[in-house]
């Protein structure tokens, strides 16, 4: 890549830009749990609810209660795989904190603790420079973490709330129809 490197977006939301056209990002949010421009970028679509629940994948698994955690679409891929992650919103730093890949036991602790628990089916991963450049094409707006993504009441219109906080210029891209090409 040229001297214009990215510096880690590790902790940061990607927002699909609204003329991405693969539908597997379309109007997506994602979470960035890791990201090097070497080593590549892996996170978690957070605004894809499956309208499961854990018990409803795992039938034969004694859950516990874990089997009443939501699950969502966490990306395109290995989409046979089910991962929890603990997501904690704090007031204190204004952050996200996102803990991710835990077991069974783990998931299980983080709701003791009174954290927010998410069941993913698959992840979205980039491989080296391929996250770069899909940003210099800008088919991601970048953002930080918003307490919206704990609060918000409905999960299918945290795109469009997540700009409309960012300001008149994204807040305009939010009213942007779905496939304007159809206009």
């Amino acid at each position: 890549m040229s001297s214009e490197t990215v510096s880690s977006l590790r902790g940061s939301l990607l927002l699909a830009a609204p003329l991405l056209t693969d539908p597997n990002f379309s109007r997506a949010v994602l979470y960035l749990a890791a990201h090097s421009e070497k080593d590549g970028a892996f996170g978690y679509i957070l605004n894809r609810p499956l309208d499961k629940f854990v018990a409803e994948l795992l039938p034969t698994e004694d859950m516990g209660r874990l089997a009443r955690v939501p699950v969502f679409l966490g990306g395109p891929v290995s989409t046979d795989k089910l991962s929890f992650a603990s997501l904690q919103w704090s007031n204190k730093r204004n952050t996200l904190k996102c803990q991710t890949h835990l077991s069974v036991d783990d998931a299980l602790y983080e709701l003791d603790m009174g954290h927010e628990v998410r069941a993913f089916v698959g992840y979205s991963g980039w491989s080296e420079g391929q996250l770069e450049g899909e940003l210099k094409l800008r088919s991601w707006i970048t953002t930080s973490p918003q307490p919206i993504l704990m609060t918000g009441e409905d999960i299918t219109t945290l795109w469009e709330d997540i700009l409309k906080n960012m300001g008149p210029k994204y807040e305009l891209l939010a009213s942007m129809p779905g496939k304007p090409e159809l206009n």
